[in-house]
């Protein structure tokens, strides 16, 4: 993309922040005058477990907020599909009944999951969609201690994605799990594929110039409304409130993964939310995140979650065989 690139400082203004700053990034903003009669609108939302912002530059508020209204029902039509949290969407329906029989999904679940399984084969099992028992046994959001050993053992190593068959039954798409430990969680690539949805919706109604930022999935389109790429800030893992590098994104995505918005802390050591399929535990790692940019929200978020704690070079290798052109922009250092 001619996308993301590190900016030269990390120094916003407070005049330049847009209010579209929730989550992983901060959006700088220059006001609309001169601008002609250019106009700014913006909506945000609770969705998919965090916050959607969307931004507009457009001359008719009312075209805007129009197209605003269109991309949050893509979102909210995406967390409807991939959810585990509800037992009628397809990965609820999935979870309960893929073991004993094929279990129907929509066509955009099922594109998701075939690029699941896809990141899950490149990355050597890395990235695995289908670790959900050991997610909801870590439950980090609830958790203060960690769960016992003897349950988290068992979880560990086993390679679980390849125990989920997609194929078609009558020209529609079906899931079967042929290892009882598969439970499907799209927690690392769904939001991803939400943003791009709502930026074709965007794109139908005519917009060229938009941020959709879903918790730490984000996709400028076009340019700003000062013209040129949207100046991206990456939070501070340590201090929200300051910035740890910036990049400038234009028709293309940037995601963060890390290990400090969703956490616990017992005896020394941080318990986050990013398992390690490996372990069935937190991944230990020395690095409090890691931001990729690529050309679209799905391969920014599949790759941030696959290539979080993973050696460069590996990283290197497994973003070019998954997507072309996407890099990792920021890595932050912690504690391991």
């Amino acid at each position: 993309m001619r996308n993301a690139d590190r900016a030269p400082s990390p120094a916003f203004t407070r005049r330049e922040i847009l209010t579209l700053g929730i989550g992983a990034f901060v959006v700088a903003s220059i006001p609309l005058a001169g601008r002609g009669r250019q106009e700014l609108a913006r909506r945000a939302m609770p969705v998919m477990g965090t916050i959607a912002e969307v931004a507009v530059v457009h001359r008719d508020p009312r075209q805007a907020h129009a197209a605003i209204d269109a991309a949050m029902e893509e979102l909210q039509a995406v967390e409807r599909l991939m959810t585990r949290f509800s037992q009628t969407s397809d990965i609820g329906r999935a979870n309960r009944l893929a073991a004993t029989r094929p279990v129907s999904v929509s066509q955009q679940t099922a594109a998701v999951l075939r690029e699941a399984l896809a990141w899950a084969e490149a990355s050597a099992g890395d990235f695995d969609p289908c670790i959900g028992r050991a997610i909801r046994l870590w439950d980090v959001g609830q958790r203060q201690i960690p769960p016992p050993e003897d349950a988290v053992r068992p979880l560990a190593g086993r390679g679980l994605y390849r125990g989920l068959d997609l194929g078609t039954w009558r020209g529609s798409p079906v899931v079967r799990f042929r290892d009882p430990g598969v439970e499907v969680d799209l927690g690392g690539i769904a939001k991803g594929y939400g943003v791009d949805a709502a930026v074709h919706a965007l794109q139908r109604r005519g917009i060229t110039q938009a941020i959709v930022n879903v918790g730490g999935d984000l996709y400028a389109l076009g340019e700003s409304e000062a013209g040129g790429p949207w100046r991206v800030g990456v939070r501070s893992p340590d201090d929200p409130s300051r910035l740890a590098g910036e990049v400038a994104v234009s028709d293309g995505a940037v995601a963060t993964s890390g290990d400090y918005l969703q956490y616990f802390s017992y005896g020394g050591r941080r318990y986050h939310h990013l398992l390690d399929p490996t372990t069935a535990a937190p991944r230990r790692t020395a690095v409090h995140s890691v931001t990729v940019a690529a050309s679209t929200c799905l391969a920014a978020d599949a790759a941030a979650t696959a290539v979080y704690g993973m050696a460069p070079e590996r990283a290197e290798r497994l973003l070019r065989a998954r997507a072309a052109g996407a890099r990792v922009v920021s890595t932050i250092a912690g504690e391991a």
